[in-house]
């Protein structure tokens, strides 16, 4: 198979992308996964007076930060009407039947490269220990899904965040495309927010580039097993494909085949790519006493028997560091259930903090920003090691998915930018 055909067979397809138009200011156009400062609404604010009444994705999206505030709310009921206004606008351009080699470089990698591309829902699944080409890395929570799919379902179009991992050591895919760059039309390129970067993007449409990229691809897929690892916007694609299940339930077999809700645009990144690091994610719990909550970790965690002992420093199995106003230590455990932390430590949140009244656990992207809310009073913060990016096809095949939240992939200012849109409805 080849061209068009073979990259659909395998899951992916170039997809007729919409960009915003010449001249567009895209700094203030292009902004950071709604996932992202969830406990800095300040960060949130700062984003939405930067841009003002320019066209923007943060018109498209809702900051997690802002759930259940007003602004949140105010959000919900305008950002269909605002995609609509979009595209009967003269806020698109259309780049027809491409993909989008990317380049972003971050204040901690000098370049990391992708390609956005259009990926099947039919052949991707969240459930654990699925075997379809592509996959979940971590659990779906399936309580998040509600809000992600109500606004999808009545969405004119997609402004993705997901981005999906490529075990490809050889480099064959994306890397190639570095080189052939310079033949291509470059579609954007701008500086990203506060500091956040430089990205730039090209477009490839050639019927050469898609043969090259299907047969780079095939030779992955038979190695048998995974072909795509959604890295991260797990719960992004999940709402999406929960859309397409129950859309397609009332469309013709014709229908389905050619209808655009089945399928989702992300960014695909080599797992092997030197700018792509993998990080922790850390826990902080708010609103909490710190030695009640110390001693009923360590009490749910030894009623499990995994040997769960204080200390000030790392000792043998697993050590999960813990932070808070009075001061910082370890807990070390000898005998855990699981092969990682992250899972050991929310399997013994998940307990202790709901029976705890007024309690709040968040997920916290990098070191300072753990550290800094940790020390608050009334807070205490748990601050987990990164895993090996290199363990992550594998562990992702033995395990169905990891833990939530086990790991994240760069610091909060790598994360992907919304920037590229794709009509969804027909």
């Amino acid at each position: 198979m080849k061209g068009i055909d073979g990259l659909k067979a395998l899951g992916i397809a170039p997809a007729d992308i919409l960009l915003p138009r010449e001249g567009a200011d895209l700094e203030r156009w292009a902004v950071i996964a709604c996932d992202q400062y969830t406990s800095e609404p300040e960060y949130w604010d700062k984003v939405d007076a930067f841009v003002g009444g320019s066209p923007s994705a943060m018109r498209l999206i809702i900051p997690e930060a802002w759930l259940e505030t007003p602004k949140g709310e105010a959000l919900q009921h305008t950002i269909v009407e605002t995609m609509k206004e979009y595209l009967e606008g003269l806020v698109f351009r259309e780049a027809p039947q491409s993909f989008v080699y990317v380049e972003r470089s971050t204040p901690y990698a000098a370049l990391r490269r992708g390609l956005v591309a259009a990926f099947d829902l039919e052949k991707y699944d969240f459930a654990p220990g699925n075997r379809l080409p592509m996959r979940a890395t971590e659990g779906t929570i399936l309580q998040r899904l509600p809000p992600r799919v109500a606004i999808r379902r009545q969405a004119a179009l997609e402004c993705p965040h997901v981005m999906v991992l490529l075990d490809d050591p050889g480099c064959t895919v994306i890397e190639p495309l570095a080189q052939a760059k310079g033949g291509m039309e470059k579609l954007y390129e701008t500086e990203l927010m506060f500091g956040a970067g430089n990205v730039a993007g090209w477009r490839v449409d050639k019927a050469k580039e898609f043969e090259r990229i299907a047969a780079a691809l095939e030779k992955l897929a038979a190695r048998g097993g995974m072909l795509f690892a959604v890295g991260d916007g797990n719960h992004s694609l999940a709402a999406a494909k929960s859309c397409w299940d129950e859309l397609k339930l009332g469309l013709s077999t014709a229908e389905r085949e050619g209808h655009p809700a089945r399928w989702a645009m992300a960014e695909l990144v080599n797992l092997h790519d030197e700018g792509l690091t993998f990080h922790p994610i850390h826990r902080v719990a708010f609103r909490v006493d710190a030695a009640d909550l110390l001693a009923e970790l360590l009490w749910e965690m030894n009623r499990r028997g995994w040997g769960a002992s204080m200390g000030d420093k790392e000792g043998g199995g697993q050590s999960i560091a813990w932070l808070c106003a009075e001061g910082k230590g370890f807990i070390n455990l000898a005998n855990p259930s699981g092969p990682l932390a992250a899972g050991s430590l929310q399997e013994a949140l998940d307990i202790v903090l709901a029976g705890m009244p007024g309690a709040a656990l968040d997920y916290v992207h990098g070191d300072g920003a753990a550290e800094a809310l940790g020390i608050k009073p009334g807070n205490m913060a748990f601050l987990l090691k990164a895993m090996d990016k290199t363990g992550l096809f594998p562990a992702v095949e033995r395990m169905g998915v990891l833990p939530r939240k086990a790991f994240s992939m760069g610091e909060a200012a790598e994360k992907r930018f919304y920037l590229e849109c794709r009509k969804i409805m027909k």
